[in-house]
């Protein structure tokens, strides 16, 4: 099959096809009933937000920007900002996991659901991110991560006012499912997508590198009332920028200078692109 024959079924027939085949229903876009999209057991433990930090370990993720993406997550956890906004909530405590994800199958739960609800409780969960050993995975799959990101909220032991998912990365999907039909799906069931697109090199499509990724995270991967992308474009921001993304996510918010979303029909960067770039370069993508 030619690539644009290949990129008119993917957007169509089938992706609902692939959806279905892992897990997800496609009969109907309403949102499905309470059971089926938090953690509903008696014991499960009342927090202000659950919060998954799913983020990207691909081979495009060099060994210095892996270290600069888990310092982030660790200084952030730890930051005085987080700390403030976690004791301004309805609750104050937060429930929080931390994933790796690379290829369509290739997901790990680094930390497992955790509970924070002051400074001990954050500093045990920073250096619990620190002490994981690294790794790196070939392919870059933001919708199996997505997709299993959202599984874990059925049985975290928490049950949040909010669920969000905070998803990092440095490219665009090009294995597995087509992404923003994951999102729709995920954001169908009442969680909330936010994303942190890693803009530190110049874009190289031979090593499948788009522009504007900023973009394509707003209009293909993030999603959900309040949702919001927080680009970094230089080492020296993602300190503050993962920083400030955690404080809006516990305290609810979104950033002043929000971006205004495009039509999900008319995206700013086709939502395909990483599929287009494999193809075009080893042939159709892996759909699986």
């Amino acid at each position: 099959m030619g690539r644009h024959g290949f990129l008119r079924l993917a957007g169509g027939a089938l992706a609902a096809a692939l959806l279905s085949g892992l897990g997800f229903s496609v009969v109907s876009q309403a949102a499905p009933p309470l059971s089926k999209l938090a953690d509903t057991r008696p014991n499960a433990i009342p927090v202000d937000v659950e919060l998954v930090l799913a983020v990207d370990v691909s081979y495009s993720m060099d060994p210095d920007e892996q270290a600069l993406q888990r310092d982030g997550y660790r200084l952030a956890l730890t930051s005085k900002e987080f700390l403030q906004a976690l004791r301004e909530g309805a609750h104050g405590k937060i429930a929080i996991t931390y994933i790796e994800w690379a290829g369509q199958h290739d997901q790990r739960v680094i930390v497992p659901w955790r509970l924070i609800e002051g400074p001990e409780s954050a500093d045990a969960v920073a250096a619990e991110i620190a002490r994981a050993p690294y790794r790196r995975a070939s392919r870059t799959s933001i919708s199996g991560g997505l997709a299993f990101a959202q599984g874990l909220f059925a049985t975290s032991g928490y049950r949040g006012l909010r669920r969000v998912i905070d998803v990092s990365g440095d490219g665009p999907n090009n294995s597995g499912m087509p992404v923003a039909p994951v999102r729709d799906l995920i954001v169908n069931k009442g969680i909330v997508i936010n994303g942190l697109p890693l803009m530190l090199k110049r874009p190289y499509r031979g090593m499948m590198d788009i522009a504007h990724l900023d973009w394509y995270y707003e209009d293909c991967v993030t999603g959900g009332p309040g949702s919001f992308v927080i680009p970094v474009r230089g080492r020296e921001q993602f300190v503050e920028a993962t920083r400030n993304k955690l404080v809006l996510e516990v305290a609810g918010r979104t950033p002043k200078a929000r971006v205004v979303r495009t039509s999900a029909e008319h995206p700013r960067v086709p939502c395909l692109i990483g599929e287009s770039l494999w193809n075009q370069r080893w042939g159709a993508p892996d759909f699986q």
